[in-house]
């Protein structure tokens, strides 16, 4: 009997989101193991090497993927970075898991698509909310129409964010970081709901920079209308005190909730069925965990379908449809009309940048002249 494979990773980029998925695959040892990583600051890739255990460290992508023989590289680098890295991977031959934002746009995501048919190499994205336990019970049960049809869905992401946070040079700039809390936190959840609720139709939206020392908004929210007939309000906030990541499901036969804020457990989650339809409350069952979904469980996803030859979640294709709801935010909120879905295409300027050069604020240097 064969040894079951033991996959090889790499690490680009060991900033601080880069320790989630170095414990993911610490988590899912010995089925993957992590054997290097790389970083432009060769001492902080030795130092997060030594803190843990792995073996080399690099100073540059194209001299890791030139000497490693890897099955998986983790692209944990600031936004404006991931598309030529995952670009670099697949004509390595490499599968690349991206820490979202996927890419800056949705041209760009649409270069690793055609990268993609060329070199047959996929792209996946973090959205690791799809993976818990609850989230992938209530979608079995959406698949199955138990709960009816999905009538009305709200979505918020309430965070903060202070000023010191934006300091950072890559921060809360279109050119480097693609949009405000809408690409880079509220992401997440909108991810979600579209998970669940499937393709979405056309959206309405606002955005505004409330407070925060960005060129980005530091809000948005959207109006939108699902192709099942459902809809749903989506709220992205970095200047809400009391945080929170609220996710709500209506549909014809029960409420599903969930409340969190960065990462859910079951207990998380609250299923409550209409009026007439309480036998409904035993079909809830996901399996109980108290582990917060995170990277761990997209990456046994990932792991489990290399296993059974399968193609992975999540794919560029999806990812690409997350990235244009939030194109579709930025274009209706800046041109002050709805956006329908596929509307974003040929010379559409928010096919080139999420800002579709219509940021109706100025920059922050052009409000300091």
């Amino acid at each position: 009997m064969s040894s079951p494979r033991v996959y090889r990773a790499a690490i680009i980029g060991t900033g601080g989101i880069a320790r989630a998925h170095a414990d993911a695959v610490k988590a899912l040892e010995p089925r993957i193991e992590l054997v290097a990583v790389a970083d432009v600051d060769l001492d902080r890739a030795r130092a997060f090497g030594h803190e843990h255990g792995v073996p080399a460290a690099y100073a540059d992508a194209v001299e890791l993927f030139a000497t490693e023989e890897l099955d998986l590289v983790h692209i944990c680098t600031p936004p404006g970075s991931h598309t030529s890295l995952a670009l670099l991977a697949q004509r390595a031959g490499v599968p690349a898991l991206v820490e979202k934002p996927t890419a800056l746009s949705l041209r760009e995501i649409d270069q690793l698509l055609h990268a993609e048919q060329e070199t047959g190499v996929p792209v996946l994205t973090v959205f690791q909310h799809r993976f818990g336990p609850a989230a992938r019970h209530l979608a079995a049960l959406v698949d199955r129409g138990v709960l009816g049809r999905p009538l009305v869905a709200t979505c918020e992401t309430l965070w903060y964010r202070d000023d010191e946070y934006f300091a950072v040079p890559w921060r809360g700039r279109w050119d480097v970081e693609g949009g405000g809390p809408t690409m880079g936190h509220g992401i997440h959840q909108f991810d979600l709901l579209l998970a669940i609720l499937g393709p979405w139709a056309v959206v309405s939206a606002f955005a505004g920079r409330q407070s925060r020392p960005t060129d980005t908004e530091d809000v948005s929210i959207a109006l939108a209308r699902f192709e099942n007939g459902a809809l749903a309000t989506v709220v992205n906030s970095v200047v809400s005190p009391r945080e929170t990541s609220r996710l709500r499901f209506d549909f014809e036969y029960a409420t599903v909730e969930v409340e969190h804020l960065y990462g859910y457990t079951s207990a998380d989650w609250t299923f409550t069925p209409a009026p007439g339809h309480q036998e409904l409350a035993a079909q809830w069952r996901p399996q109980a965990s108290q582990e917060r979904s995170g990277h761990r469980d997209q990456l046994a996803a990932i792991l489990d379908a290399f296993d059974g030859g399968t193609a992975p979640e999540v794919s560029l294709a999806d990812a690409r449809r997350t990235m244009e709801f939030a194109a579709a935010t930025y274009a209706s909120a800046f041109g002050g009309a709805p956006i329908r879905a596929g509307e974003i295409a040929g010379t559409d300027p928010f096919l080139q940048s999420m800002d579709g050069g219509m940021v109706p604020w100025p920059s922050l240097k052009e409000a300091r002249v």
